[in-house]
């Protein structure tokens, strides 16, 4: 199937916004729907890719318009077609990045819905199955929708639902997988992969097929069904296995708030300074954690000011991929993601290699972590959690704009104690200890902090800071004694050092 057969499908009434006869003759070799801002890690040579465009408002400009569609040129996309309905209409900014790095542009009106593209798209490589007998072994029978509906109610697992829904096709390879590669559910004789090669498998997988499970889900806690083999089944019948796990979802979805809730008792408990030990061995069971330690007290933040469900996924899915840690997850009253993790040795390394694979789920939104002190004792987890903010504040302050994790255990030096500091506290301090050194605007004040700076390096040698600094040591002499002035400080005392030492830092 090429680009310009979408556009002969009355049924479709889809319009062509730009594209020239050559990029409209591109074979398609399948379907992505996104409103990631980088799909790039989902995307497959020669597919046409749905976007809402919700990512987007006219607000803008067009930085993410650019990287938006540069993205789908590097990935080899064969066309957007970008739905009217968020909008009302494509915006022009778009019509010209798709000009400029040669993507067919087509609108799709509010009434046609990426489905009946994704259908018309599949239907036509495999074949019309639309006319084929609803009885053809293809199409889920039945008896077998009838019993998947009663496994969803039933609150069966997703391991079983896959397996009753391919049965009769002898049960291909198929996954439900997650973006960060964690699998949610394989068919029996499916072999179980790394997450590392079904990340791969989601982004590249020429032999397979991959659908988005549809629900109301964060970039961090979707799930993708995929078929190895994507001849073993035809899109209509994964189209409706989809449909089943966006029912179990709901449902799952429903259970995790209330797990949400009672964690979000805990927490609260947790947080106050003089906690009823029994009220908080009472959440802990609740939450299904014993009351023996080790514990481990983690939070997280996607970015400051903003909504921090998205960071609660986020660290539930880094959490989920080790299995052996039973966790809680909730949030305060202020919107603050805390998860109190049991057993094992402090998390930080494990956590530490799934921070940045959750991160690429939605790579332009900053995400940070902090790792509280192991702790064995539940009275013990408010000073787990005082560590964890603390850690917290530290990874933001070293990566404000991308993603990092801290933990209390990386507290091994002066900077990183200080970087955990809150920024007005820190400059206050900067500010009010270097005195008139701290003016960036007076050239004499930064001349002598540059001296102070050097000096302090060289472990206060004179001579090392003469020659560093190209001066004569009687220069460097008089500036020390200029500084010790400025600042009131005795600089042949330790602790005067470390004072000043530690504003530098704090800039």
């Amino acid at each position: 199937m090429h680009v310009e057969d979408l556009l002969r499908l009355e049924s479709l009434d889809l319009e062509l916004l730009w594209g020239e006869e050559q990029q409209l003759v591109r074979e398609i070799t399948g379907v992505t729907a996104t409103d990631l801002e980088d799909p790039t890690r989902f995307l497959r040579p020669g597919e046409v890719v749905l976007s809402g465009l919700v990512w987007w408002s006219p607000g803008n400009g067009t930085e993410k318009i650019s990287r938006f569609v540069s993205a789908l040129a590097t990935a080899g996309a064969a066309a957007l077609l970008a739905g009217e309905e968020t909008h009302g209409a494509v915006p022009d900014e778009l019509t010209r990045s798709c000009r400029e790095n040669g993507i067919p542009l087509l609108a799709v009106p509010s009434r046609t819905n990426f489905r009946a593209i994704t259908e018309a798209v599949y239907l036509r490589q495999w074949g019309d199955l639309s006319r084929r007998p609803t009885s053809h072994r293809y199409a889920l029978p039945e008896n077998v929708r009838s019993e998947l509906s009663d496994l969803v109610r039933a609150g069966a697992e997703p391991d079983v639902l896959l397996d009753r829904a391919l049965a009769h096709l002898g049960a291909p390879d198929c996954y439900v997988l997650t973006p960060t590669g964690r699998t949610v559910a394989r068919t029996p004789e499916a072999p179980a992969i790394p997450a590392q090669r079904a990340r791969e498998l989601l982004r590249r997988a020429p032999d397979g097929l991959t659908l988005r499970i549809d629900t109301d889900s964060s970039p961090y806690d979707s799930w993708y069904l995929h078929l190895a083999d994507a001849a073993t089944a035809p899109p209509r019948l994964l189209h409706e296995t989809a449909d089943v796990f966006a029912d179990h979802r709901y449902g799952r979805d429903r259970a995790r708030k209330e797990a949400r809730r009672r964690a979000g008792d805990l927490v609260r408990l947790i947080d106050a300074r003089s906690p009823d030990l029994s009220a908080l061995r009472g959440a802990l069971t609740d939450c299904g954690l014993s009351h023996g330690g080790p514990f481990h007290v983690v939070t997280a933040a996607a970015k400051a000011d903003a909504d921090q469900g998205a960071a609660a996924d986020a660290l539930a899915e880094a959490l989920r991929h080790i299995s052996d840690r039973p966790f809680a997850l909730g949030r305060l009253p202020h919107g603050e993601v805390v998860a109190v993790v049991q057993g094992g040795p402090e998390p930080a390394a494990e956590l530490g290699e799934l921070w940045p694979v959750v991160h690429a789920c939605a790579p332009l939104v900053p995400l940070h972590g902090g790792i509280g002190a192991e702790v064995t004792s539940p009275d013990r987890l408010n000073s787990s959690l005082t560590g964890a903010r603390y850690a917290l504040t530290a990874a933001r302050s070293k990566a404000p704009d991308g993603a990092r994790l801290g933990s209390v255990e990386d507290l091994t030096t002066l900077e990183g104690l200080l970087a955990g500091i809150p920024s007005d506290v820190r400059a206050a301090y900067h500010d009010r200890v270097l005195g008139p050194l701290a003016d960036d605007d007076n050239t004499s004040s930064q001349m002598l902090r540059e001296t102070l700076e050097c000096f302090l390096a060289h472990n206060g040698s004179w001579a090392r800071t003469a020659e560093a600094l190209h001066l004569h040591v009687n220069t460097v002499h008089y500036r020390i004694q200029r500084i010790e002035v400025l600042t009131g400080r005795d600089l042949s005392r330790l602790e005067h050092k470390l004072d000043l030492y530690a504003a530098l830092r704090c800039r």
